[in-house]
């Protein structure tokens, strides 16, 4: 990305007087806490940790660092919003930058390569990794479906490609047109592997692990939600003795979010909604629903009643999505209705409330949705609806939480 060349060239523009040192970024040991200075890590990766301001490793970074900065696979049962995916981009670039390649290289060989299901959670992993290796000089490539293929050729032929962070059934596609090798990747970040199972991925994601090196010739690093059979047999094929790293999720949903659960019919369900969001504190809401047309009809009604509303869903164009995305994160649309799998890519600071229209049925996919208020220290809002319909749902949810969730009545101002 021109971004990072630009990065490369950061010591030549910046005054003579002053060139950045570890020594501009003082941050005192604290009991309990893990510094990022404590790593060793390269100071052209501390200057980016640096200026995002990351001072101390979250649980997930603390934990598993120590072990995949020595070369170890890892295998991390993490939600979003844990910090795994900064652990998995400073293992990379720390290596990358440790062991410079001194062969020649060619074009379309990544040394790294990331694979997540999503189209919005790759191009969030791309944005970290800008951020993040902003100061190294190594350059980022996205590959995602429902994007120009030869905008993304073009990316990977102008120069030498380090790192791609890329959907399966696009980095493929590149594999099958013989635009990308994979024979010399040195690490393998399998993100989210258990929704790439739920989304009928992992045959694409086996045929991708073997066009790289055997996993003894490469570091390999998981990260689930859920650690099922499935992904447990998985993870055994693809890495080797891996450290295994557990962050569960109350620690993650709940502290900072205020859980609310509302009995209300399907015919109250939109009124409440109206209300709530025509209400002083609903400044920046995420709405989700469990279907396609339950998204599409919501994000109608919304419309309609003056609401400014955007939709992110499977079915809306990869550039209308990120168009909308953008429109939410400055403001323009105070409310976005979504889908689990497009909400998964959701990473907006500031978000005020999450709405389940209706509950999930897969008690995972309410620990993400919640995820996404109550961020980065901030506290926010979930409000759930729940009716005789879906009421069987709750049991699960408040195994996993670890917690009751008492249903109650909605307030009268809600229902007016």
């Amino acid at each position: 990305m021109s971004k990072h060349s630009a990065g490369r060239r950061e010591s030549n523009t910046a005054p003579a007087t002053h060139e950045w040192s570890i020594d501009d970024f003082p941050v005192p040991p604290e009991e309990g806490k893990t510094r990022f200075h404590d790593l060793g890590l390269r100071d052209e990766l501390m200057h980016g940790i640096a200026d995002l301001g990351f001072r101390y490793c979250s649980p997930i970074q603390g934990q598993v660092l120590p072990f995949t900065l020595r070369g170890h696979d890892a295998i991390g049962k993490a939600q979003t919003g844990t910090g795994k995916t900064a652990a998995f981009l400073i293992t990379i670039f720390n290596d990358l930058l440790n062991n410079p390649v001194d062969n020649e290289r060619f074009l379309g060989e990544p040394r790294a390569v990331v694979i997540a299901p999503t189209r919005e959670l790759v191009m969030q992993i791309a944005a970290d990794a800008e951020e993040l290796g902003r100061h190294t000089g190594l350059n980022t490539v996205t590959l995602i479906g429902g994007m120009d293929y030869q905008k993304q050729l073009n990316q990977v032929n102008r120069r030498i490609v380090d790192l791609v962070v890329a959907t399966p059934g696009r980095l493929i596609d590149f594999m099958t047109r013989r635009d990308l090798f994979l024979d010399h990747v040195e690490v393998l970040v399998l993100d989210e592997a258990d929704r790439m199972l739920d989304m009928g991925f992992i045959p694409q994601v086996k045929r991708i692990v073997r066009a790289t090196p055997q996993k003894e010739y490469r570091q390999t690093l998981l990260f689930s939600a859920t650690f099922t059979p499935d992904i447990i047999n998985l993870a055994a094929q693809w890495t080797r003795d891996p450290v295994k790293v557990e962050i569960e999720p109350e620690s993650v949903a709940t502290d900072s979010v205020d859980q609310k659960i509302y009995l209300a019919s399907s015919e109250e369900r939109f009124r409440i909604l109206l209300n709530l969001l025509r209400g002083p504190d609903a400044d920046s809401v995420i709405v989700f629903a469990n279907r396609r047309d339950q998204v599409r009809r919501l994000h109608e009604r919304l419309r309609k009643a003056g609401v400014r509303a955007g939709i992110l869903s499977g079915e809306i164009s990869q550039d209308k999505r990120t168009k909308t995305l953008e429109r939410f994160k400055s403001g323009d649309l105070t409310v976005l209705v979504a889908t689990d799998v497009a909400g998964r890519g959701i990473h907006v600071e500031g978000v005020s409330h999450v709405v389940n229209y209706n509950l999930p049925e897969d008690p995972e996919d309410y620990v993400h949705r919640i995820g996404r208020t109550g961020r980065a220290g901030a506290t926010g809002v979930s409000i759930s609806f729940a009716s005789e319909d879906d009421a069987f749902l709750l049991p699960d949810l408040e195994a996993l939480l670890g917690e009751p969730l008492s249903c109650t009545h909605p307030p009268q101002e809600l229902l007016a």
